[in-house]
Parts: C-alpha cells; sequence; structure tokens
C-alpha cells in the first residue's frame, strides 16, 4: 500500500500570514528562501507538537524527523528527564540578577567532562561562541589575523561572513586567511607568509558544511595542526557547535586525538534548552575574563539544570556510541535501497552527523527530487544540509524511513525516466 502524500494548507495560510509580519516570513536557514526546500510545496514550515523523534505540522501530518531541530534534539524532543530537571528549576529562579548556583555546577560538569576545558563560559548560540572564542584569541594574542578553512561556517556575525554577503563591508574580513581543509602544506605556508601575525586557527571538527560532501580529518592532520599552532603562538580553536557530544562526550578533538585551545559547543548540552559553552584552556582564562562579552539571558538558570541532566543522561546511554550504530544501520539501509534502484547515494561524515548526495547526474536536481519524496511521505530531511541522529530514534523508524525511501527512489525513477 503506498504512503499516503502530505499536504499542507495551513502551513501555507500561516506562511502566508507571516511573510506580513516577519522578514522573509521565516528568517535564517530554517526559511524557504534559503534553498534547502525545492519544490517549496513539498515542506511543512509550521509545527504544532513535537515528542521523541518525531513532529506534527500545522496540518496533522507526523515525520520522522533526521533534522533534530537542526542538531539540538539529541535524546529527543521534549525528553521526560531533561523537561523535568527544567521544569522543577523554573519553579525556584531563572533570570534573576545574580546568577543561580546551577552556574557553578554545569561549569563544573562541562570542566569534568570535556577532555581540554579547565574552564566553562556559557551564552545562548552558537555563534556567541565562536565569537568570544575569536575576540579572547586577539585579546591573548594582541594579534589580529584568523585562519579559516574554506567552507566554513562558524555562525553570522560579520567577521565570519563572506564580504560580497549584504551588511558585511571590507573591513568586516580584512584580517580573514584562508585554506582549504586537509592541506597541512598550505596551512603552514599560509602560517610562515604571516608570521607573526596570526591569533588564531579555527575548524570545525571535520569538514561538515553544506552543499558538498563531507571530509574526515586525514590521518595526522590534526595532531601537525596542534603542533604548528603551539610553535607559532597560535591559538587553536574547535568548533565543536554542530558534532559536539555527537562523537565523543568528551569533545571531538578528544575523538581525533588531539586538544584544542578553545573549543566551542551548543546544540546537544541541553536537548532544546538554550544554553551554549565555550570550553578553554587555563592559559587563556584572564583573557577570556578581560573581554566586555555578556548577555541578558546567558546566566539563566533553567537552561543549566537541564543541560546537567542532558549531559549525565547522554553519559549514561553513552550516546556516541549509540548514534553511531544507528547512524550506520540507517545509512547503510539507505545506500542499499538506492542501489536496488539504480542510484548512486553518496554517504559521507560520520555516522551520528550524516550528509547524503545522490551522485547519478552532475546536477542537484535528482537529489532535490528525491529528498522531497521522502518529506511528502513524512521523512523530513533537508536537501544540502547534513542530518542528525538522537537517541530516542527507534529501529522500527529506521525501517520505516528506508520503505520510504524504496518509494522514494522508485518515484524519482518514474519522475525523470530520460536518467535511467
Amino acid at each position: 500500500m503506498a504512503t499516503k502524500i502530505n499536504k499542507y494548507t495551513k502551513s501555507h495560510e500561516l506562511f502566508e500570514r507571516a511573510v506580513n509580519v516577519i522578514p522573509s516570513g521565516i528568517y535564517g536557514h530554517q526559511g524557504p528562501a534559503e534553498g534547502l526546500w525545492i519544490p517549496t510545496t513539498s515542506w511543512p514550515f509550521f509545527t504544532k507538537k513535537a515528542k521523541d523523534s518525531y513532529f506534527w505540522d500545522v496540518d496533522g501530518n507526523k515525520f520522522i524527523d533526521y533534522m533534530c531541530g537542526y542538531g539540538p534534539n539529541v535524546l529527543g524532543y521534549c525528553d521526560d528527564d531533561v523537561d523535568a530537571a527544567a521544569m522543577e528549576q523554573a519553579k525556584l529562579e531563572n533570570c534573576v540578577t545574580t546568577p543561580s548556583f546551577k552556574m557553578v555546577e554545569m561549569a563544573e560538569l562541562m570542566v569534568d567532562t570535556v577532555a581540554s576545558a579547565d574552564w566553562a563560559f556559557f551564552a545562548k548560540n552558537g555563534n556567541d561562541t565562536t565569537q568570544g572564542a575569536i575576540m579572547c584569541a586577539r585579546a591573548y594574542t594582541h594579534k589580529k589575523k584568523i585562519i579559516f578553512v574554506n567552507g566554513f561556517y562558524h555562525g553570522v556575525s560579520p567577521w565570519c561572513q563572506k564580504v560580497d554577503y549584504p551588511g558585511v563591508i571590507p573591513e568586516d574580513v580584512k584580517n580573514n586567511l584562508y585554506v582549504d581543509w586537509n592541506d597541512f602544506d598550505a596551512l603552514e605556508k599560509l602560517v610562515n607568509e604571516n608570521e607573526g601575525e596570526i591569533a588564531a586557527f579555527i575548524s570545525t571538527p571535520y569538514l561538515h558544511g553544506n552543499f558538498a560532501d563531507n571530509v574526515l580529518p586525514a590521518d595526522g592532520y590534526w595532531q601537525k595542526v596542534r603542533k604548528l599552532c603551539t610553535d607559532k603562538g597560535i591559538v587553536l580553536i574547535v568548533d565543536d557547535v554542530r558534532a559536539g557530544f555527537r562523537l565523543d562526550l568528551a569533545g571531538s578533538d578528544h575523538y581525533y586525538g588531539f586538544e584544542a585551545d578553545m573549543i566551542c559547543f551548543c546544540k546537544a548540552i541541553a536537548n532544546g534548552w538554550n544554553i551554549s559553552c565555550l570550553c578553554g584552556k587555563e592559559f587563556l582564562k584572564s583573557a577570556m575574563s578581560s573581554l566586555s562579552y555578556t548577555g541578558s539571558y546567558w546566566m539563566s538558570a533553567v537552561p543549566f539544570a537541564a543541560g546537567i541532566a542532558c549531559i549525565n543522561k547522554m553519559k549514561a546511554l553513552d550516546t556516541p556510541k549509540m548514534f553511531r550504530e544507528k547512524g550506520l544501520k540507517l545509512t547503510d539501509g539507505l545506500k542499499k535501497a538506492a542501489e536496488e534502484n539504480g542510484f548512486d547515494l553518496v554517504v559521507s561524515g560520520e555516522p551520528s552527523l550524516f550528509y547524503l548526495r545522490i551522485a547519478n547526474d552532475d546536477s542537484l536536481f535528482l537529489h532535490q527530487d528525491w529528498i522531497q519524496e521522502m518529506v511528502r511521505r513524512g521523512i523530513y530531511l533537508a536537501s544540502h544540509h547534513n542530518h542528525f541522529i538522537n537517541a530516542s530514534l527507534k529501529d522500527e523508524d529506521i525501517n520505516r524511513t528506508l520503505e520510504v525511501a524504496d518509494e522514494a527512489f522508485k518515484a524519482v525513477r518514474k519522475n525523470h525516466p530520460e536518467c535511467f
């Protein structure tokens, strides 16, 4: 029996209302203008409720969700243990004139959990942590230049965007240097060409950008980068906002066998409660203390309580091991379904944070068509973003996903007979 094809009447009616009062209707990376929803008629725009690995849109359609709120859903939506801790804390205090003692408990837990951490500094968004890390590196080194890996994404501050982006001026990025991922020789050359001028090298633990296959670090790459930064007095920053706690609860730097000077966390800390964290080495603590850098809600108590519960539950479940096993079962099954239907599905990145691409043609059209056929049948994916595994994902969810994948591949073959 064929799967029901979703309709989104209420969702699109709401979007028509939204564009009248909200820029773009839905702004940022979750909006239909960003190019991840093609055709836009195949996606829901607004949700009504969520639980475990599922959400329901305003039209009542149920989805198995592999975007996980773009990462924060690490245990399952509305996890009972995490939400109970948050609600109990909310009865006592949240955003108060002075911080709750929960901030100290959360900082101690982060330092105890993250291998490279001697201190923890809390904020709300991933961008808060990457910007804080750059400011700290510049304060410590008294240098200006930052090295980025091509294909990077470290947030929305002007310094980490491109000069041709709206609202960004040349002065914002004049001290940025760029190098290709895994090219240590080019990195070493760039460092030597800018001797004594570089404050920091910032990178994700592996290349997990959008619109391109993800690439793991080459053997020995991070160890050579670590030594180069140490020898040249360059602060080594790992942006673990997306991958953090998914590969290793001690940090993705620990997973790949090196130690960052600063490491940025956000998405998987508190299962959707709004908190981020910058961790760093002892030698940078004074520099971090010197910054004029804070926010109105950065010391709120409720997210600290949620974060403590979330991290302890991830430890108890050994979620990195779980995510790898579930991710491999899913992606191996997707590749098999693709092959049986004549498709070359490329899976890249780590199993807990994987990227998909149909490679049958040089365009993106077949891939986009397959993704939208999946979404129309209740499996929520994005066309050109990596996907996430969460702890509530069941074997029957994976099996159902593979059944729908087979249907979707067959639909794409029917839609594009000229390609087969």
